[in-house]
């Protein structure tokens, strides 16, 4: 009786999977892992970090796979013929963002520039933020306010700490640098002043800064299954009730202080000056109110500090670690800054165009590591093709930049730092098959700003200050993609160039 059973459950089985199997062929799907398991899919062979768990997969089953994340599919690409057919031919199927938890409460009804739903609305936020943050004429009103972060902030704060120990937390030290200009383009002034280093008054502002925008609450599983979510799982939704709380009443008191110190000076006839960005949305909202509302506005904030501070201060990181740890490039590029700059003087935004080298170390470090490993989630909202493969409606896409960047097919030495590859292309993209700002529609508009700022930075330590080897690479790469706050500090020894002493001095 026993066996009869056995017999029983195989056949049944066996019928199961003959089924999915002509089912699945049928519908002709990219090549999915074996034995998903019922209910969650294949939630169980995503390990953290997420894409390096991908990437396994990627290897095992090839560049295009499919899988089923409890009750989304999801397709996921590491080649760069299928990225491009997702980014040119099928770029309006995808050009739309899947929704989230995340989405519902952090975005203000998704008027969020990076997640807004693909048409009149994401168009004109669009036309805004390329127009009046991110052409260059705007980047180049706000290169004062950068110069003024790297010299003023920066490269003081490194001298007096190289004049001491000699050591720097250049964690924190990006942090601040980066949250204090985006401070200064969002609101018009920084978020802490250099006579509050070191203290506690600036120790609390990047805490409870990092504490709003950077709570590490994104995708998580109720966005894949809905039922948890009715049933209040972990109490999950009120951790982001309560972080959108926080958000919304310091953004709140960034857009009053504004607009009170804005009717001020229109009273007693204040003198002009370079409109901060908040200024600007304050004077659009009075000739159309309907568009430009408070959530508006502050979703605006919200994008420049989310997608603007962390993301670059973690390409800095990275970039010194490599040069650190590569004393050879980090040669060449002092080299051609004293030979193009010199080094009676600081090196300034208009010296940028003729350092190529240090163009290639940044391209080399967002191709090692760019700063979302895994790019921002598409969707799908019609039937496609993409690599000869059926892809249905209501996909989710996710493109792992980190292993197209790595892959050995791709790339000759993947793994290595090697700038010199970029050495014959200095246009940063060759192909699809390096990405780290994204593709189509939906790629990162502020690139240019964000390789401007890091060149800027990453030059002038370098002109300054001598720098020691590092060497935690192995153990940033585990905690890569976590939260600011919640990984290691890189603490780096330096010494200022004695060349460079009487400049820093008079800082």
């Amino acid at each position: 009786m026993e066996n009869l059973y056995c017999y029983l459950v195989l056949t049944i089985l066996f019928i199961f999977f003959a089924i999915k199997l002509v089912f699945t062929r049928n519908r002709n799907l990219p090549p999915t892992p074996p034995f998903t398991l019922p209910i969650i899919g294949h939630l169980h062979l995503i390990k953290k970090p997420p894409h390096l768990a991908l990437e396994s997969l990627l290897l095992q089953h090839g560049p295009i796979l499919y899988l089923r994340f409890g009750s989304r599919p999801v397709l996921v690409l590491s080649s760069p013929s299928a990225v491009e057919e997702c980014f040119t031919k099928n770029d309006i199927i995808f050009a739309n963002r899947p929704k989230s938890m995340a989405g519902d409460h952090f975005t203000y009804n998704y008027t969020a520039y990076v997640w807004a739903p693909y048409g009149q609305l994401w168009r004109s936020l669009r036309r805004f933020t390329v127009v009046e943050l991110f052409s260059s004429n705007a980047i180049h009103k706000s290169s004062s306010a950068l110069q003024t972060e790297v010299r003023h902030h920066l490269l003081r704060r490194v001298f007096r700490n190289s004049a001491s120990d000699g050591k720097v937390d250049l964690k924190n030290l990006f942090s601040l640098l980066m949250i204090n200009f985006m401070m200064r383009i969002v609101a018009g002034s920084p978020g802490t002043e250099d006579e509050a280093a070191d203290s506690e008054i600036e120790k609390k502002f990047l805490a409870e800064f990092k504490e709003i925008f950077y709570p590490g609450l994104s995708t998580n599983v109720c966005d894949f299954f809905p039922i948890l979510r009715l049933i209040g799982y972990k109490g999950i939704e009120k951790k982001f009730v309560m972080s959108q709380k926080l958000r919304d009443e310091y953004l709140e008191k960034i857009i009053n202080g504004i607009r009170s110190k804005k009717n001020t000076c229109s009273m007693s006839g204040g003198e002009k000056k370079i409109m901060s960005l908040v200024e600007n949305l304050l004077s659009l909202q009075q000739s159309e109110p309907e568009f430009y509302t408070d959530d508006v506005i502050k979703s605006m904030i919200l994008i420049m500090f989310v997608a603007g501070v962390e993301t670059t201060s973690i390409t800095l990181e990275w970039a010194m670690l490599l040069l650190s740890n590569h004393p050879e490039a980090m040669q060449k590029v002092k080299a051609e800054i004293d030979s193009h700059v010199g080094q009676g003087c600081l090196l300034d935004e208009s010296d940028l165009v003729k350092l190529p080298y240090l163009r290639c170390v940044i391209n080399e470090t967002l191709r090692l590591y760019p700063p979302a490993p895994l790019l921002l989630p598409h969707y799908s909202t019609e039937d496609c093709i993409v690599g000869g493969y059926n892809i249905p409606r209501g996909t989710m896409l996710l493109v792992n930049a980190w292993a197209m960047h790595r892959d050995p097919k791709v790339w000759e030495e993947p793994t290595k730092f090697k700038p010199e590859r970029f050495e014959e292309n200095l246009s940063d993209r060759e192909g699809f098959k390096y990405i780290p700002f994204g593709m189509g529609r939906r790629t990162c508009p502020g690139a240019a700003m964000a390789i401007r700022t890091v060149s800027l930075v990453l030059g002038s330590l370098i002109q300054c200050f001598e720098w020691e080897k590092i060497g935690q690479e192995v153990e940033m790469s585990q905690t890569f993609g976590l939260p600011p706050s919640k990984s290691k500090p890189l603490v780096a020894v330096c010494s200022p160039r004695q060349s460079m002493v009487e400049l820093l001095s008079q800082l």
